[in-house]
């Protein structure tokens, strides 16, 4: 094997252990672990990255069903007509 070929072989496999290196302990207690991250839970000033996510799924979910109750008023069939002599009594169980 050529000295270039060893060398460019070298350089690939430093290169390999390099971004493939050793990961951050999570368990880590010394202090520059620990000062680096203060809060390794939370992502926001309160809530940790699952409480956000449930808080935007929520939210898309109202609005969701938000959307469907806008359509219904607007194409009008959120409640019966009016326009009836009769008495219509509402059978969609909302009052």
């Amino acid at each position: 094997m050529s000295r270039n070929a060893a060398l460019s072989t070298l350089s690939a496999l430093a290169l390999v252990a390099l971004l493939g290196g050793c990961k951050a302990d999570p368990n880590s207690t010394d202090f520059a672990s620990v000062k680096s991250n203060l809060t390794p839970e939370m992502q926001g000033t309160s809530e940790r990255p699952v409480e956000i996510e449930m808080n935007m799924a929520m939210n898309a979910n109202q609005d969701t069903r938000g959307i469907w109750d806008d359509l219904g008023r607007f194409w009008l069939t959120d409640r019966p007509t009016k326009l009836s002599p009769y008495p219509i009594m509402g059978t969609s169980g909302n009052p």
